[in-house]
């Protein structure tokens, strides 16, 4: 199946890039015909099918959704179906997803190159995992896919409320909406008459054009504190044990559903603290990857020494990390084109300072923190709710999976843990 197979509508074609981490394949599809996929008999999936990549994203497993759209597998993929009266599809797929089920899809791969495993099929065959009763399996299942709906859950609101901030954001200080409503002699829309009147009703002309009326443009690094980092010596293990502070680098923010940084897979000594120039950032830090890549964000919720791939930016600035964490977003493109390097990309504090910021009024930037924070602060509730209960489920998950824990402890274990709101 070549990429000149491909139409813009019809059969899902199923590839690695549409196994996400969830239980079902999903994103970005692409099309084949239904003769091709007629044509192409043994690709062709049913639902509650599971699918594995054979070569690249090792590891990842999927389910075929029962949504009445038709699926076939790509080449680069393999596929299992369950036996309705031997094996639950979820009880498999919460077995590849565990550590055991993950050390059998990795044991046969290569490394060199692109991962990828020798006679794929083969080896899936030779995994060898306890079964036991369909009715046993489904009730474990049932169990862990009820803390993955509820994470599912408390995700989906968080990306309403940060679209919501966006929104606020995008319509104050970017379409400045207020400010053209009262241009026309209008009351803004959905706003109280003290927020509208913090609004000015005219606009003047800037460096960036157009701005509302004495909101001023300044460097970024005017209006913002800018810090960067550093790693000390790796090799100095005095620098890194015994772990008492919090070390980040942009790996930690890959793969961040929120723009909120909980935790960092590696801390550092007090000696290796006093290494870094900029020390220990403060709670409420917007960190922002300056390298491969550029432009992951993140509010940090524990203070933290950064690497050299940072920009941070503290609180207490003339533009705060909520206000920069949205104006970031916004100009991401313009940061990006002045970045440089023969490498790999990267933005320096020097090239990142002089980009010319609209700083609104003090009075508009509080009403604006007045409804954005609550917001916020409830997303950061919400992440750290998921992050106890991905916690559980991953406790759970091994020993329910071998039979070492039995299914009604569990299940108070689960009764136990935070709601989404």
């Amino acid at each position: 199946m070549k990429s000149d197979c491909y139409v813009s509508e019809g059969v899902r074609v199923v590839r690695g890039t549409n196994l996400t981490g969830g239980r079902s394949v999903s994103g970005d599809f692409v099309f084949i015909t239904p003769e091709k996929a007629d044509e192409l008999t043994s690709a062709n999936l049913l639902p509650n099918d599971l699918v594995f990549p054979h070569r690249g994203a090792i590891g990842e497993v999927g389910i075929v959704p029962n949504d009445g759209e038709r699926y076939v597998l790509s080449s680069s993929l393999m596929k299992l179906t369950c036996s309705a009266s031997r094996a639950h599809p979820d009880f498999i797929y919460y077995f590849f997803k565990s550590e055991a089920g993950r050390f059998e899809l990795l044991k046969n791969a290569s490394q060199v190159g692109t991962p990828g495993i020798g006679q794929p099929l083969a080896s899936l065959k030779q995994i060898k995992l306890r079964l036991p009763p369909v009715d046993v399996q489904r009730s474990i299942s049932a169990a862990l896919r009820a803390l993955d709906d509820r994470i599912a859950l408390l995700r989906e609101t968080n990306a309403t409320l940060e679209a919501i901030a966006q929104a606020l954001f995008k319509s104050w200080f970017v379409d400045f909406d207020p400010v053209r409503a009262k241009q026309q002699g209008l009351a803004p829309a959905g706003m109280d008459e003290a927020t509208a009147a913090l609004f000015p009703d005219s606009f003047e002309e800037s460096s960036l054009g157009l701005v509302p009326k004495g909101w001023s443009v300044q460097p970024v690094g005017d209006a913002v504190e800018c810090v960067g980092g550093a790693t000390p010596d790796t090799k100095d293990p005095s620098y890194w044990s015994p772990e008492e502070h919090a070390w980040t680098t942009p790996k930690d923010l890959s793969g961040l559903p929120a723009p909120v940084l909980l935790s960092t897979e590696r801390r550092l000594s007090t000696k290796g603290l006093a290494k870094i120039g900029s020390g220990l950032l403060p709670v409420g830090t917007l960190v922002m990857s300056s390298r491969a890549p550029i432009g992951y964000l993140a509010i940090t919720q524990v203070p933290v020494a950064i690497n050299q791939g940072y920009i941070a930016m503290l609180p207490g600035s003339l533009l705060p990390p909520l206000y920069m964490l949205f104006w970031c977003q916004q100009n991401m493109e313009g940061i990006k084109a002045r970045a440089n390097g023969s490498t790999f990309m990267e933005i320096s504090k020097k090239a990142f300072r002089p980009i010319p910021a609209l700083v609104p009024s003090s009075p508009v930037i509080d009403a604006f923190l007045a409804v954005a924070s609550p917001l916020f602060s409830r997303l950061v509730s919400n992440e750290q709710q998921t992050q106890t209960l991905a916690t559980l489920r991953d406790t759970l998950l091994p020993r329910l999976i071998s039979g070492q824990l039995r299914l009604p402890l569990a299940q108070e274990a689960i009764a136990e843990a935070p709601y989404a709101d």
